[in-house]
């Protein structure tokens, strides 16, 4: 289902895709259910999905941001919509909802730089689905090496050897790249969406990111 980011990106090219693009973390709910939305987008479209992996603290550092669990803290009515906006969503795209973490926040350093490793391993898209589902589906504290590493190796993945390239120089350099690479374009949070030059933030706006690249 999923378009390898690495077609392009891996080998150090800056051009504009013309596949839609989704910058994620796993530590975005958001960015989950957008994952969970996007093959119905996918088949309805015929147009697929480019991945891309960021580090969403690495976002928020070099643009003054901060994460809903802080911005909303202490603001009255917001969170109560935002759940109502969330519903709407999984009622909208016919996903389920997410499992609240209780370990989150979940520092994703680790999971983010093994995402690039399973781009240059061939796992990608196997990755991708494991980490998300041990995230949100049946959540983990996904932050600790040893719960990560046995979560992903029940998914059929070689999370050791995911784990150890995802500390080499190459695959460190390449998950700051893609986090740069966001910001330079406009990206301040995950889920993110490009549209060629177009951008969009929040899963909302995959009803318009559907609609632009259908022709609507």
């Amino acid at each position: 289902m999923l378009q390898r980011a690495q077609t392009k990106q891996a080998e150090g090219e800056t051009a504009v895709s013309q596949n839609p693009q989704f910058l994620f973390d796993f530590g975005s709910p958001n960015a989950f259910l957008s994952h969970e939305a996007i093959p119905a987008i996918e088949k309805r479209t015929g147009v697929k999905f480019e991945y891309v992996p960021v580090l969403l603290g690495g976002i928020f550092k070099a643009t003054n941001n901060k994460s809903p669990a802080e911005t909303l803290a202490g603001v009255k009515n917001k969170p109560e919509f935002m759940k109502i906006e969330t519903e709407r969503f999984l009622k909208r795209f016919n996903v389920k909802p997410y499992t609240w973490n209780p370990f989150f926040p979940v520092n994703t350093l680790n999971l983010m730089r093994a995402a690039v490793a399973a781009q240059l391993e061939g796992v990608f898209e196997k990755y991708i689905e494991a980490a998300f589902h041990h995230m949100w589906v049946e959540p983990k504290k996904m932050d600790d090496p040893e719960v990560a590493g046995k979560a992903l190796a029940s998914s059929g993945l070689d999370a050791a050897k995911l784990f150890a390239r995802a500390q080499d120089a190459d695959v460190k350099g390449k998950l700051i790249e893609y986090t740069q690479s966001a910001v330079e374009r406009g990206a301040f949070g995950s889920p993110t969406f490009f549209v060629g030059k177009e951008i969009f933030f929040g899963k909302e706006q995959l009803r318009e990111v559907e609609e632009l690249v259908s022709g609507k």
